[in-house]
């Protein structure tokens, strides 16, 4: 009996447990959806937060005007890159409305391509707009102003283009971007602050006429700015419309004059103004060498640019890259590591590219065969069917070098039959070229048509490992010689008083701020 109630109050305190462990849980999850409910904002709230930060934008605009400082514009053109998404055609019409005078011709204009626009069917917005209605009677600035500075005009002009292109009306932001660039030819907007906009105004005027598969049509104009910005002393748009040039000779394999442009860069100062503009150069100028086989620069350009690459964004761009680098690695003899295909949302968009490492590692012509069939549409995308036709040879010589080893006489109808090349005459002339590369060491005999392979020779009394721990050394190296230049170190002076020790501090603060948002300016 003793038992069997133990038994009996066992089960009843298990399902006790259970209950309240249910019950917790519950309330738990219950406790998560209001708090998500009640951190979620309103429209109107979102309105007012987006309106709040356009104007904190324009303000760093108006400073960097008043103290000549570009990182303020900077900021601005940062903290962009989070908001394009939810700007809306009414926000940008009242900020138009309320900074531009109206005498102003750029006024209208930009009032023309918004109006070019259809309205949104959102009911979100238009519960917005109705609730708002009182509010939007009022502008956003006490007194209207009787002009405007070039840094905000051009700023509200950068955010009317950029809306065109994310509403996907290509042929207004075709017009909007050349009435742009025509105005900054003028000398009164020959100004240093106006730098990083006229840089981003350019970016965009590449990108609606790439979108409107107008590219070549640019080329001329690009080249004049490039000149113009030379002349001016322009760091930031020269680095930008050089890529913009190299991204349009190579849309249209135009790899002998994107070289030449590149040949005629005696110094890199101007590239390395920016660390987003400078991985750009590193990725076209390694597409450029590996076109032309010069696959040792091109691998340390392409792992270069890999590491210059913002590392928590950019995706798309690391993931160019690696597809790139992979198939420059295999080329060169080398083979990618494992671990390169299974990064973090780099896993699907590399598995062609790890069939065919597979291929070329074990040496199966077959296999790689069928990979470059399977997927022919990924890698004519991704403009890379050109190096990988020229792996073929690099999966024979990797079967050669097996069948070297592991035979000491073989039969050249066993080879060919092996790899599974075309024919016998084929296969001698492939050996042949083999052993004159020093891929196999072996000797042909014709008369009898055999490979005889020599005794293996150890690889440490050869000079492969010095070759590599050279490469190991020289990267690391590179990477010292990186760091150093980026380092700021402090001038030779008298010493400091307090208030420029806290002006000095206060600097510095902005300046880690501006740099833990730098790698937002790829998305932008």
């Amino acid at each position: 009996m003793s038992d069997k109630k133990d038994v009996e109050m066992g089960e009843s305190l298990a399902e006790e447990t259970k209950r309240t462990t249910e019950d917790l849980l519950r309330m738990s999850m219950d406790s998560v959806f209001e708090e998500e409910k009640e951190e979620k904002p309103s429209p109107s709230e979102e309105r007012n937060l987006l309106i709040a930060q356009l104007k904190g934008n324009i303000a760093l605009c108006e400073k960097t005007a008043n103290t000549k400082e570009v990182r303020f514009v900077l900021r601005a053109l940062r903290r962009t890159s989070s908001i394009r998404k939810r700007i809306t055609k009414e926000i940008l019409e009242e900020f138009v409305n309320a900074y531009f005078p109206d005498n102003k011709e750029q006024k209208q204009n930009l009032l023309n391509f918004l109006a070019e626009v259809e309205n949104l069917d959102d009911l979100e917005m238009l519960d917005v707009r109705k609730g708002d209605e009182d509010s939007s009677k009022e502008s956003l600035l006490s007194e209207k102003p009787n002009e405007i500075i070039p840094e905000v005009e051009y700023y509200l002009s950068l955010l009317v283009l950029v809306f065109l292109i994310d509403q996907r009306k290509f042929d207004l932001a075709v017009d909007c971007a050349n009435s742009l660039t025509e105005t900054l030819k003028q000398e009164t907007f020959n100004r240093r602050t106006l730098d990083p906009l006229r840089a981003k105004v350019y970016f965009y005027y590449s990108r609606s006429y790439e979108l409107c598969n107008k590219l070549s049509d640019i080329r001329s104009e690009l080249l004049a700015t490039y000149r113009t910005a030379s002349l001016r002393h322009d760091p930031v748009t020269q680095a930008t419309v050089l890529n913009l040039l190299l991204r349009n000779y190579l849309e249209y394999n135009l790899y002998d004059q994107a070289d030449k442009l590149v040949s005629n860069i005696t110094e890199t100062r101007e590239i390395g103004a920016s660390n987003n503009q400078h991985a750009r150069y590193l990725y076209y100028t390694g597409r450029i060498k590996a076109i032309q086989l010069e696959y040792t620069d091109a691998g340390k350009h392409l792992s270069e640019a890999l590491r210059k690459a913002p590392q928590s964004s950019a995706l798309g761009f690391r993931k160019t890259i690696q597809k790139l680098l992979c198939i420059v690695q295999l080329l060169t003899g080398e083979i990618p590591e494992i671990s390169v295909f299974r990064q973090k949302g780099l896993a699907a968009a590399l598995e062609p590219y790890f069939k065919l490492t597979r291929a070329v590692r074990v040496g199966d012509l077959v296999a790689f065969q069928d990979a470059v069939k399977t997927y022919r549409e990924v890698f004519i995308a991704d403009k890379n069917l050109t190096l990988i036709h020229r792996l073929r040879r690099n999966v024979i010589k990797t079967g050669l070098r097996k069948i070297n080893v592991a035979y000491s006489r073989i039969a050249l109808k066993d080879i060919c039959e092996k790899l599974h090349l075309e024919s016998v005459q084929d296969t001698e002339f492939i050996v042949a070229k083999a052993i004159k590369d020093r891929v196999i060491d072996a000797t042909i005999d014709h008369e009898n048509g055999y490979l005889k392979s020599r005794e293996t020779t150890d690889i440490y009394s050869s000079q492969e490992p010095l070759e590599a721990f050279h490469k190991r050394i020289n990267f690391c190296l590179d990477i010292h010689n990186d760091a150093v230049m980026a380092m700021r170190f402090p001038a030779k002076a008298r010493q400091e008083t307090d208030e420029e020790r806290k002006d000095r501090l206060r600097i510095e603060q902005e300046i880690e701020e501006f740099e833990e948002d730098d790698e937002d300016e790829m998305d932008f």
